[in-house]
């Protein structure tokens, strides 16, 4: 297995219930490590363009506002097979749906406000990355 970066967000229903400590030992329990990290205030306009792909969507109004709402902690994990470990982590995005022990059957509040994003793909989260962070950031 290849050593991956993916992102990983904490979103607004986790930051203000003040979780972030607590999602993030999941993350290092799992054998991920914190390479770059950072808690900023998107505005909607800003979440507009991280969530871009999105944009047709029914949701995306509702996601752009949500994730305006508080502050979030954006992220770079890093790790064997990054990306799936991160997703397995994370938990299916209905929480109801997710296994026991998963950052969403334990935090998530609802299916919109699930408390983690994470890339998909190498692809994505090279987009991803870049959108929140500089090279000098990265501080493996």
């Amino acid at each position: 297995m290849a050593i991956e970066r993916t992102l990983s967000i904490i979103k607004p229903d986790a930051t203000k219930r003040n979780l972030t400590g607590k999602i993030n030992a999941k993350f290092e329990d799992a054998g991920l490590r914190i390479v770059a990290q950072k808690r900023i205030h998107l505005t909607k306009a800003q979440a507009g363009v991280f969530y871009a792909v999105h944009k047709e969507r029914p949701f995306f109004d509702e996601l752009t506002t949500f994730m305006a709402s508080e502050p979030v902690v954006v992220q770079v994990l890093e790790g064997e097979d990054a990306i799936s470990k991160n997703r397995e982590v994370m938990g299916a995005t209905n929480p109801a749906d997710a296994a026991p022990g998963t950052v969403r059957a334990e935090f998530a509040e609802s299916v919109g406000e699930n408390s983690v994003h994470g890339s998909d793909a190498p692809e994505t989260a090279a987009v991803e990355i870049a959108y929140f962070f500089s090279g000098l950031e990265l501080v493996g």
